[in-house]
């Protein structure tokens, strides 16, 4: 590709490398380095005057770093005269933060998209954005490139009974993703809800009630397909569990307090889409109930997120889906797989599930790779963005990448 260059940052650098293979093109020479006070420098060993510019950077462990790294190499280059800059970012960082979730909270995720501008970029590249409407964030064109054809393509090969599949949302936010790959598979989806609000006693008079129905009209498919459970400490116990009562007491009037800071002015309080506390420490202290809506009995439950980040909330999905719901086996599928701390140790000892999927586009080291080899799958995504940036920058269309994998077979 003439008139060209791709620099790859220091973040992933194996999926940079990968992407320049595809294209046919070697790395733009660039040395990324720190001085000792840990201060960021950047030079660029090439012209790029009058050319277009790709820098491939994702997220990382040390995030802030390496998105300093990035705008400095975007600096850089504008003042280097290239053509257009377009910024490769597979993984979007702090895209967790795309909303207040608290009062007197920030919108980082808004933030960090004026610091990629006002730095030079002309275009942005990501993957599976955390909430799509991120793009709106920016005063710049957006590709948001999807996963789900990978993972679709992974599942038709590698899942023996796939057509009897059911893929399920581990909360309601995740829903339109799940109906999306649920779609284009043409199989089931089921969604499972987490509820803190509702206590032991109101679930046990709720079961009362299901098991009464249940003898009235054992054809009633409505009742049969939601499934309710409880998750104590991040695990689902039996319904005879004892319940630390002293707890539940010292808990009920914070909730209720919290339920009302919570809450929506017109008198909603809850949103679905906040669902990324789930794996905080205060969740994770406090009894709640898990519903499945769905059916997956005797059938293969896919769990489908796009970042798999902490464990708590797939290994109680997990546990619902295996041990109360008959699931005969449970796959965990993202498209970022960042396992942060302890993740994907504790997701690799859990026995309810039998693989962990996710793509290329988060560093994971390969030494972790090879260590759990027999649960964890790494699919490659280099040829998604390589076929972007070779149609970008020869001006052609790149609506093909959202929606099939033809283009890059």
């Amino acid at each position: 590709m003439r008139k060209c260059k791709v620099f790859v940052g220091s973040s992933h650098p194996e999926l940079g490398k990968l992407v320049c293979d595809r294209l046919g093109v070697e790395p733009a020479p660039c040395t990324l380095k720190k001085f000792s006070n840990g201060e960021t420098s950047v030079q660029i060993g090439v012209s790029i005057r009058d050319e277009d510019v790709y820098i491939i950077q994702s997220g990382s462990p040390q995030i802030n770093d390496h998105i300093m790294e990035l705008l400095i190499l975007i600096s850089a280059c504008r003042g280097g005269s290239a053509s257009k800059i377009t910024a490769v970012i597979p993984q979007f960082p702090y895209s967790k933060q795309s909303k207040m979730k608290k009062h007197r909270g920030a919108i980082t995720a808004r933030m960090l998209a004026n610091l990629l501008v006002m730095a030079g970029a002309d275009h942005v590249v990501s993957m599976d954005l955390h909430a799509s409407q991120m793009q709106g964030f920016f005063t710049k064109p957006v590709d948001n490139l999807f996963g789900a054809p990978t993972l679709a393509r992974w599942i038709r090969h590698n899942i023996s009974d796939w057509e009897n599949a059911v893929v399920v949302s581990k909360n309601p936010g995740g829903t339109k993703r799940v109906t999306a790959l649920a779609d284009s598979l043409k199989i089931n989806f089921a969604m499972i809800h987490t509820d803190r609000r509702r206590t032991q006693d109101q679930y046990s008079k709720k079961k009362a009630l299901k098991q009464s129905v249940n003898e009235d009209d054992e054809d009633d498919n409505i009742v049969s397909e939601i499934q309710t459970a409880r998750i104590v400490q991040g695990h689902v116990v039996d319904d005879d569990y004892p319940a630390k009562e002293q707890a539940v007491k010292q808990d009920a009037s914070h909730l209720e307090r919290q339920a009302i800071l919570d809450s929506d002015v017109l008198g909603g309080s809850y949103d679905a889409g906040n669902s990324d506390d789930e794996d905080e420490p205060t969740s994770l202290s406090q009894e709640k109930l898990i519903t499945l809506v769905g059916d997956v009995k005797n059938k293969v439950a896919i769990i489908l997120d796009d970042m798999i980040d902490k464990p708590s909330s797939f290994i109680a999905a997990a546990e619902h889906l295996r041990l109360n719901c008959g699931a005969k086996a449970v796959y965990v599928v993202g498209t970022h797989g960042v396992f942060s701390d302890l993740c994907l140790e504790s997701l690799t000892e859990s026995s309810c599930i039998d693989k962990i999927v996710v793509t290329n586009t988060y560093p994971i080291g390969k030494e972790r790779i090879e260590k759990y080899a027999d649960k964890l799958t790494v699919i490659d995504v280099s040829p998604i963005f390589a076929e972007c940036i070779r149609r970008d920058h020869f001006g052609e269309s790149i609506s093909v990448l959202f929606d099939s994998l033809a283009a890059i077979e």
